[in-house]
């Protein structure tokens, strides 16, 4: 089958001018003008009207499932009050009838009252019901008493508290089994929600980042064998789980990585610092994993030809990790330290150091929009001055750190322009890259980031996959509703070539196809 698009703006390197673009089959075969673009056969023919053509976004950072029930269930992120939450939660336990209501996405810091539920207002609210409900993070949660006995040993877990939240090992036993009594078709049917959502905002990649603290083998094998029998976008899966090689290698993962916790998070007080809370002395937990057991971790994954990865906000927990790097140098070999992955890398404190372990850190750039900045919760967690160290895209970027953008999902939504934008234009203008740097780590860095690359995945040239998204024009103004947009009004950056103007304010492009491998998984309003 071969497509031509016509009449578009092109953005590829190959050709700067280009305005058509064929595929022929699963590779874009040519790239050039409309003129000479007519001279060629084709089986279809596609007038773009002047839209934007790119590579598609890859998401290096997702949790599928759990995206999924928040597309078809309880999503809490929309409560502006805790009274908001629990009525939803009511609303839920009736729809439910009997069975655990499972939601996400609270938060605390954006409510009046500002603190969760406890486990007596979920108990009524669910009418004694099984409750659990992730924090917008995912690294706590509050339950009702009947989630409880679901896990009759929980009380004596680490990070269980008696009002009903939970952290670290209680909150990852009470999520296991909260995940586990899902019937397989609910888990079929979030799993296609989010592939479909994420095809309809131009991804065609997503890095599943499984494991038996985040969801379960079983999980991950159902997701790439949906992914195998279905269109949509690809998953490259990772399964992270300390010393977990022989599962990996039988899910056919990736990687043994990913989520494989070497802190928690910031919002819940659990990612690992060198200094304590500034909203919570008290609360200075350490790196969940040693030096020795990440080495070892990485030797089994090397030797089984297969990516590391690991979860680490904190500057302790990403410290440790890079002493980690080092140490297998020392022990086994530069090659043992090669290629792997840092997850969500908050807090960097040496951007060098990073960059000469080899670690492509994978990003979540709505981080900083959502929760940075001088009046965000960042700063209450951490203060003023190590708030200056959070999200350093440029540094880490001018250090030769590899990025790879992702969402984080469903801790943020699929939105990958505005990821895009978080970046160009965060809260510190000291920390911006361009926007055509933020682009490439949110496409080519994505692929990079687990070594899919080598086939020129993450660019529209001749010879490469075809695998691109179509958008409508987007930038156009509007009023000036964020006050940050007086802060770009002269960004010589807004008026990048090829790429839509991404400064606040603008409006952001829209996708009316995506295609994945010459296959197209969504079709909006594109003929």
């Amino acid at each position: 089958m071969r497509t031509l698009y016509l009449n578009g703006d092109i953005y590829s390197h190959s050709s700067r001018d280009a305005t058509a673009l064929l595929i022929d089959g699963s590779e874009i075969a040519w790239i050039g003008d409309d003129d000479t673009a007519r001279t060629l056969s084709a089986d279809r023919s596609i007038d773009l009207n002047g839209a934007l053509v790119t590579p598609a976004f890859v998401d290096s950072h997702v949790h599928v499932t759990a995206t999924g029930l928040g597309l078809i269930g309880l999503d809490l992120s929309s409560a502006a009050t805790l009274a908001d939450a629990l009525a939803m939660v009511e609303a839920q336990s009736r729809r439910s009838r009997g069975r655990p209501v499972l939601g996400a996405g609270w938060d605390e810091t954006r409510w009046p009252e500002q603190r969760p539920p406890t486990i007596s207002e979920l108990d009524r609210a669910s009418y004694g019901g099984a409750v659990f409900l992730s924090r917008v993070d995912g690294h706590s949660a509050v339950v009702s008493s009947s989630m409880l006995l679901t896990v009759p040993d929980v009380r004596a877990l680490a990070g269980f508290d008696p009002s009903g939240l939970v952290t670290t090992l209680a909150h990852d036993a009470l999520r296991v089994a909260a995940y586990s009594s899902l019937p397989p078709s609910a888990v079929e049917e979030a799993q296609r929600a989010t592939r479909a959502r994420a095809a309809s905002l131009g991804i065609a990649a997503l890095h599943e980042m499984a494991g038996p603290e985040v969801s379960s083998a079983d999980d991950l094998a159902a997701l790439l064998k949906l992914a195998s029998a279905e269109p949509g976008p690809e998953i490259v899966g990772y399964w992270g789980e300390l010393f977990g090689v022989a599962t990996a290698v039988e899910l056919g993962a990736a990687g043994v990585g990913g989520d494989l916790f070497c802190d928690g998070s910031l919002g819940s007080h659990t990612a690992a610092l060198h200094q304590p809370y500034s909203d919570a002395a008290e609360s200075h937990p350490a790196p969940r994993l040693e030096v020795a057991e990440i080495v070892e971790h990485l030797r089994r994954s090397v030797d089984a030809g297969l990516q590391a990865g690991f979860h680490a906000i904190g500057d302790a927990a990403v410290d440790r990790v890079i002493d980690s790097l080092e140490a297998v140098v020392a022990e086994h070999g530069a090659r043992y330290a090669a290629g792997h992955r840092l997850e969500h890398a908050a807090m960097v404190r040496d951007p060098q150091r990073l960059a000469a372990s080899g670690l492509t850190a994978s990003m979540q750039p709505a981080f900083d929009a959502n929760w940075g900045g001088q009046e965000g919760m960042y700063s209450e967690r951490v203060g003023a001055e190590r708030l200056r160290s959070m999200h350093r895209f440029a540094e880490l970027a001018a250090a030769g750190v590899p990025l790879a953008f992702g969402s984080d999902a469903p801790v943020t939504p699929f939105d990958p322009w505005r990821a895009v934008q978080a970046a160009a234009y965060p809260q510190d203008t000291s920390a911006a890259v361009t926007p055509r740097a933020a682009f490439l780590a949110h496409t080519r860095g994505g692929w990079r980031a687990a070594r899919g690359d080598a086939d020129g995945s993450g660019v529209l040239a001749p010879g490469a996959p075809a695998t691109l998204a179509v958008w409508s024009a987007g930038g156009i103004a509007v009023d000036a509703v964020d006050d940050r947009l007086a802060r770009w009004s002269t960004d010589p950056r807004a008026a990048v070539p090829g790429l839509p103007d991404l400064r606040p304010g603008v409006e952001l492009p829209t996708c009316l196809q995506t295609v994945l491998r010459g296959e197209v998984i969504f079709t909006g309003d594109l003929p």
